[in-house]
Formats: C-alpha cells, sequence, structure tokens
C-alpha cells in the first residue's frame, strides 16, 4: 500500500469519526435558547473532543508526510490507533450525557491514553523503518510532549476518582498543549511556513 493510501484511508476515518460525533448531539424539541441549556455538557465534551481529534488529525498528517516507507507493521500500528480514536464518540457522547459522571471521566481518560499510546507506537514502527538516525527520528526527537501527554492522562484518571472536574481539566490542559501546533517534523523537513 502506497503512503497516499494510508492517508486518504485515515483521512476518511477521522472524517467519520467527527460526523458520528456531531450526530450525538441531539436536537432539543422545543425551538428557545433556555431549551439548549441541557446540551451545555454534551457541547462541551463535543469541543474538548473535537479538539482532540483535530490534534490527532493534524499530527498525523505531518507524521505521515514525512514517512517514506510503509510496510505491514506500519499498517497495523495506524488501525490500532484509528480503533482508539473511533471510540472517542462513545466517550463523549456518554460523558456529556451524564454531566461528567466520574465513571464517564475515568472512561474519556482511558481512551486518550490508549489513543496516546496507540500513536506512540505508531511513530516508532514508522522509525523503525526508518532508522534512529533518520530525519524523522531528528525532527521527533525524544518527544517529551508526547511522554508527558501518556503521564497527565494517568494524574488526570487517578484525579478522577476524586473529582470529575480535575480529571477535565488536565485533558483539557493537553489539549491545549498540542493545540498549539507541533513544528517539529515541519522544521526539520523545511515545510515550516
Amino acid at each position: 500500500m502506497t503512503k497516499g493510501r494510508l492517508e486518504a484511508f485515515s483521512d476518511g476515518v477521522l472524517a467519520i469519526i467527527i460526523t458520528i460525533m456531531v450526530l450525538e448531539m441531539k436536537v432539543p424539541h422545543a425551538g428557545t435558547f433556555p431549551d439548549l441549556m441541557p446540551l451545555i455538557p454534551v457541547f462541551m465534551s463535543y469541543v474538548l473532543s473535537f479538539i482532540y481529534l483535530g490534534v490527532y488529525w493534524n499530527n498525523h498528517h505531518h507524521l505521515l508526510h514525512a514517512t517514506q516507507h510503509v510496510g505491514g507493521g506500519v499498517l497495523w500500528a495506524n488501525l490500532h490507533l484509528l480503533f482508539w480514536l473511533s471510540l472517542v464518540p462513545f466517550v463523549t457522547g456518554w460523558m456529556g450525557e451524564n454531566h461528567f459522571a466520574r465513571d464517564t471521566t475515568i472512561l474519556y481518560g482511558v481512551i486518550l491514553m490508549m489513543a496516546a499510546v496507540a500513536y506512540f507506537i505508531l511513530q516508532g514502527t514508522i522509525l523503525k523503518r526508518h532508522g534512529r538516525d533518520s530525519a524523522l527520528a531528528r525532527a521527533l526527537g525524544k518527544d517529551r510532549k508526547g511522554k508527558l501527554s501518556m503521564l497527565l492522562y494517568g494524574v488526570a484518571i487517578a484525579a478522577a476518582f476524586l473529582h470529575p472536574w480535575i480529571a477535565c481539566g488536565l485533558y483539557a490542559l493537553v489539549a491545549l498543549m498540542w493545540l498549539v501546533p507541533d513544528r517539529r517534523i515541519e522544521r526539520s523537513m523545511g515545510l515550516a511556513d
């Protein structure tokens, strides 16, 4: 499979995931602004998850742009990532519908953690094909931001047992960390604006 097909497939899956997520927001039967108030937690969880999916799409695009060789291991690692991301609409809806209840917030964090682990595995699989001395390896460096994200997810999951809003704050913090585009790959490949 060419890298172009892998990118197109992944883009299509992420577009479907975002579409499913927005379809989970149910339209109220009444037509006044106060009728939208019960949807605020659902909308808040949607915004957070939309940012996460956007971050994954952006970084995935840059990672694959810098990728020269795609083999079976990369395909399976990519599917592993897409599996965890495909669960985001479910946990987003469950968390929003239940107003950020403890168990919903814990499961949301577990899915975010597993997606981060899957992305880390995908990076490692691609690096194995390209070599530790490749331009991509130099661009990614020690990936402190990725490792810090996984650590913060673990802390957030534990914090959710105390108070779900602490966990949500940490999830938002990680999203904000990644909202600033990761330019490592762009800089190393001469693609920066």
